[in-house]
């Protein structure tokens, strides 16, 4: 099984198991990750699972679709590596990851 951090807003690290094929949401959900709220349920609707990727995994973790980057483009806090959590499946090659999930808007 493969592991993944988080590190929520207020600087709190979340290590946790996390089965490949899952969104990086759902796994935040499951876990009940500070700062992840997931309103639209996994469904690219709203932006509440903001996460940023580190550089080095960015490649892959899939690129930004329209719709994704057209959310993201909603929020002061986009950053290089924004992405949305439900838009992110986990893989092998995200193993050992630290996410930073940003402040709210």
């Amino acid at each position: 099984m493969t592991k993944i951090t988080y590190i929520s807003p207020t600087n709190q690290r979340y290590l946790v198991k996390a089965e490949t094929g899952q969104t990086l949401m759902q796994i935040a959900v499951d876990n009940n990750i500070e700062g992840i709220d997931a309103d639209c349920g996994g469904q690219c609707a709203c932006a509440t699972c903001h996460i940023i990727i580190p550089k080095e995994y960015r490649i892959y973790a899939g690129q930004v679709d329209e719709d994704e980057s057209a959310l993201l483009d909603f929020l002061d806090n986009r950053k290089v590596g924004s992405r949305l959590s439900c838009q992110v499946v986990m893989s092998t090659k995200l193993d050992g990851m630290i996410v930073k999930v940003p402040d709210i808007d």
